[in-house]
């Protein structure tokens, strides 16, 4: 049987309280994707009625069962052309509960469904959250599951069913207040190794401007086929067989989690009052914050460690003359990528007493990679030096496939308090694997550290969209539409100072940037470097505005506090099927 198969995303602007009307264009579209030879169709959030409803007694007329008269006409047309339809609509069980819901419908009839796990603020007036959970659908055209709107934006739902062997995500949705296709859902895709098939409604209701740009996006982030306004269909191909490589920039990243450092995802430690949370019983209480300059440097280093320590003094005295107070160098910044046996440091050691003097004379924070000995053991490792000589270690814990030749992989976390916020520390891979930093921000971490030498695309532009926003909301070109590390930062609601290498001929693209907790936000809290070795410096805020609960959004966290941990427990199990 072929592993390629063409499949269609439908576009369609509803209408409140036109049942009828949504349901017999949407079967036209549908049919229209059909007869093109489209195996899989996939239709927007809520198309059946629209979405933006005032309560339970509005909705009321329009709920259905599942299966029932609506699937019942989408199943005639799947069994007509032989395909597989995904429907929105909003359902109602045999107690009475209301659901926001997808439905995927075969020949056969109904295959199975998803139940909205994670509302969006208008789903409480009327719906539940749902409780069926990271399901992935075998059918004979792929392993498929099933997303809605705001679920996309928590790492754990896609993660779950990349885990469960979905070769590819169909995303409905309702998508608003940004460019499409949203960061969000290439990140999905990307950081996944599976296709994210998008299906997003266009046009105004009750005054919210919908976005549209549905699109197909590849394993590896690229869009390859995208719809930005108006009613219609696209078409394009997916290759299972491309899928189930589950590759991220070249990496087996499932093979490489490390599910015994995850156990916190299944934690919630932003349902309280994050400041009581973390002031319990007087242990580990979060620093006050303050609003600080960080810098990221990047630049290429060589197999010199001590041209390499010059290169990062230079750059730590332009950025403190720039105002920064914590200063960010790349993965092996300090020893290079040459024979890591001869250029290993100790820790402590030549290389951290220069950096900790550098530090202790600059009155600056200081977080540099390096590669490490200990005894007879070499690690990848990355360190914080503090301007009164303390010297904190973080052993990168997922390892690339290049480095599991010379590098043992450390074993824990590494979070350290400091009067610009609470810091967590990653190297390079380890941001690739969206536990690693969610796990650093349910401990309360600020800002996430991140010394990189990542090859490859990890960072697409946007030509710009005929869809208007209301300001601040951009819709022209943008040459960086989507970054990766943009997403972690937003997704977990935390600075991040990310300080790629940059040696273009080796495939290091840079790309370094401090980027702020809120993705959202426009114009954009952050700075990005330039295509060359340099600096870029950006004001970040750590304080909590607030005596009693905080309101920066960096410390209350809102996308962390509305996870749904109870339902994450295969994220933590060392064995996963179908990768």
């Amino acid at each position: 049987m072929s592993s390629i198969h063409k499949v269609a995303a439908v576009q369609f602007e509803p209408t409140m309280f036109e049942k009828e009307r949504n349901i017999v264009r949407l079967l036209e579209l549908c049919e229209q994707a059909a007869v093109a030879g489209a195996k899989l169709i996939v239709t927007p959030e809520m198309g059946t009625t629209g979405y933006c409803w005032f309560d339970r007694a509005e909705v009321a007329p329009f709920v259905e069962k599942v299966a029932g008269p609506t699937t019942n006409r989408f199943a005639a047309l799947a069994r007509k052309h032989d395909c597989y339809i995904v429907v929105g609509m909003p359902e109602v069980d045999e107690d009475g509960i209301y659901f926001n819901t997808a439905v995927l419908i075969g020949p056969d009839g109904v295959v199975g469904r998803h139940r909205k796990t994670h509302p969006y603020i208008s789903e409480p007036k009327w719906a539940a959250p749902g409780d069926l959970h990271n399901q992935v659908f075998e059918t004979p055209i792929g392993r498929i599951a099933l997303l809605i709107c705001m679920d996309i934006h928590f790492v754990e739902t896609a993660r779950l069913m990349a885990l469960g062997g979905a070769d590819v995500i169909c995303h409905i949705s309702n998508w608003l207040a940004e460019r499409t296709p949203a960061p969000y859902w290439i990140s999905r895709a990307f950081e996944n190794g599976c296709y994210v098939i998008e299906s997003n409604r266009w046009g105004l209701e009750r005054t919210v401007q919908f976005s549209g740009g549905s699109c197909v996006i590849a394993p590896d982030g690229r869009v390859i086929a995208v719809l930005d306004k108006g009613d219609g269909i696209l078409l394009s191909e997916i290759d299972l067989d491309v899928a189930r490589a589950r590759r991220v920039l070249g990496e087996p990243v499932f093979a490489q989690r490390r599910p015994e450092l995850y156990p916190e995802l299944l934690s919630d430690t932003f349902s309280w009052n994050p400041r009581a949370f973390f002031g319990l019983y007087g242990h580990e209480p979060w620093p006050t914050g303050k609003t600080s300059r960080v810098s990221v440097a990047q630049f290429a280093p060589v197999d010199d460690v001590d041209q390499n320590l010059g290169e990062i003094a230079a750059l730590a005295r332009e950025a403190r003359a720039g105002g920064a107070e914590l200063v960010v160098f790349p993965e092996l910044a300090a020893t290079g990528f040459g024979d890591h046996e001869k250029s290993a440091q100790p820790i402590p050691g030549p290389v951290t007493d220069h950096l900790g003097k550098l530090a202790e004379e600059l009155g600056v924070y200081l977080v540099c990679g390096l590669a490490e000995r200990a005894d007879d053991t070499l690690y990848n490792s990355a360190c914080l030096a503090a301007p009164d000589g303390n010297i904190s270690v973080y052993r990168k814990t997922h390892l690339a496939a290049d480095e599991q030749g010379w590098a043992t992989a450390g074993d824990s976390w590494t979070v350290v308090d400091t009067p610009i916020g609470r810091i967590g520390l990653l190297i390079g891979h380890d941001a690739s694997f969206p536990e690693a930093g969610r796990v650093l921000a349910l401990r309360g971490c600020d800002l996430i550290v991140c010394p990189a030498a990542i090859r490859g695309r990890f960072s697409s532009s946007h030509a710009g969209t005929d869809v208007a926003q209301p300001k601040p909301i951009p819709t022209g070109p943008d040459s960086y539409h989507w970054h990766h590390f943009r997403v972690r930062a937003g997704e977990n609601n935390l600075f991040l100072a990310f300080a790629n290498v940059v040696d273009p001929e080796r495939g290091y693209l840079g790309l370094s940037g401090v980027f702020g907790p809120d993705t959202f936000e426009f114009p954009r809290r952050e700075a990005m470097a330039s295509n060359g070795p340099g600096l870029a410096t950006a004001l970040i805020d750590t304080g909590n505005l607030d005596s009693v609960y905080p309101t920066n959004v960096v410390r209350r966290k809102d996308l962390v506090s509305m996870r749904m941990p109870h339902s994450y427990r295969g994220l933590i199990r060392s064995a996963v099927s179908n990768y």
